[in-house]
């Protein structure tokens, strides 16, 4: 397939964030995406995610806009491995559901080389309270993989804005990791994908924190929140879907437990963006009719100052599910798979990209706009 003509959304939206959903091995999807947003002369300046998105948020950040895809494209290299089956699988649904199957319990058992190894011995075995009790798996490996792929030292420069969520394990609040506020560290990146009890909670300033996706599978309220720019262009990437078929039998319902649990709530997010939205056009409305002796008070002033400025076009991609998904598709590792995610993200966004309806900002009177030009249009 050809790559789709050049299109500098930059040049038509003062700012780009690209915001990447958790999900584990379905995170290449998210290479592809990027991939094909390269391919299309788009350069996010703000990178946002959550768990894997985190990973693959900072691997972006991280690296000069010409390295970013063989920066990626090593990381996913390195934490997928081959099926020794493979060569004799079918492409039928049962076929690559077994060898899925297979390929997630190979993951259970050895963990993935550059990301996590199992505890010997088990953290049953280990006294209460110690780290080694909190998880089955050691993730010091990452550690050493997000050391040799990203540059902390580009990200603290604040060239592009990198955001990661969290969770405080002791107040359960929500928190993101922002360059513009704090120095970054791998140790930043970790705590926003330390699953439990998957994963060990991450040590930072004397708190500790687990995955973000605990509390919200995606970083999109926060860019909302704390954007500053008149107008914003948002590829909001997602892993899992809200939308999907009944269950026909359990490893159907432990999957689709899994989407409705991880799904980004991106009508939640943006209803509840709206309904601000309306609110502060109502005091701008209000404070123009207001005399120049009244808006001079401070706490008129701070009113005043609510007044909507920005605007934002979110453009949505979500993962769809292939027949061969299951339960167990957030940790299946096969190097076949990846490369049928990379695939699909990379399909799906260069489909995108050849849309028109999404490629010029909203005035900031209407506020945010969303586009699933894979499903449905505008939402």
């Amino acid at each position: 397939m050809n790559a789709p003509e050049r299109f500098t959304p930059n040049a038509r939206f003062d700012q780009t964030a690209l915001v990447l959903q958790g999900g584990g091995a379905l995170g290449s999807y998210q290479g592809g995406v990027y991939q094909a947003l390269s391919e299309a002369g788009v350069s996010p300046d703000w990178f946002a995610g959550i768990s894997i998105g985190a990973i693959n948020a900072a691997i972006l950040a991280g690296n000069r806009p010409q390295d970013r895809l063989d920066k990626l494209t090593t990381f996913w290299d390195r934490v997928t491995h081959d099926d020794a089956l493979a060569p004799f699988s079918m492409e039928d649904t049962v076929s690559r559901r077994t060898l899925g199957a297979l390929s997630g319990l190979q993951t259970v058992a050895r963990g993935i080389p550059g990301f996590f190894a199992p505890r010997v011995p088990s953290p049953w075995l280990s006294l209460p309270g110690s780290p080694r009790a909190l998880s089955h798996y050691d993730t010091a490996p990452l550690r050493d993989t997000l050391l040799e792929l990203v540059d902390f030292e580009r990200i603290n420069r604040g060239e592009v804005r990198l955001s990661l969520g969290a969770v405080n394990v002791r107040t359960g609040n929500f928190s993101f990791f922002d360059n513009h506020r704090m120095a970054l560290g791998p140790e930043h990146v970790m705590a926003s994908g330390a699953l439990p009890p998957g994963f060990p909670p991450v040590e930072i300033e004397g708190e500790w924190f687990w995955d973000g996706g605990l509390v919200s599978n995606t970083p999109l309220s926060h860019v909302l929140d704390n954007a500053s720019a008149r107008s914003t262009l948002v590829f909001q990437v997602d892993l899992f879907s809200a939308f999907g078929p009944m269950p026909q039998h359990l490893f159907d319902v432990e999957e689709r437990h899994k989407d409705i649990t991880y799904s980004s709530r991106t009508r939640m997010n943006t209803n509840h963006f709206r309904q601000v939205h309306a609110l502060r056009q109502a005091i701008g409305k209000l404070a123009e009719r207001l005399p120049p002796e009244v808006l001079a008070e401070p706490e008129i002033a701070a009113l005043a100052d609510l007044a909507p400025t920005h605007a934002f076009s979110i453009v949505h991609l979500i993962y769809r599910r292939a027949a061969y998904d299951g339960p167990n598709k957030d940790y299946e590792f096969s190097r076949r798979s990846m490369r049928d995610h990379w695939r699909a993200g990379l399909n799906d966004a260069r489909r995108t990209l050849r849309k028109d309806c999404w490629q010029n900002p909203p005035e900031p009177a209407e506020g945010i706009a969303v586009f699933d030009t894979n499903r449905a249009g505008v939402l």
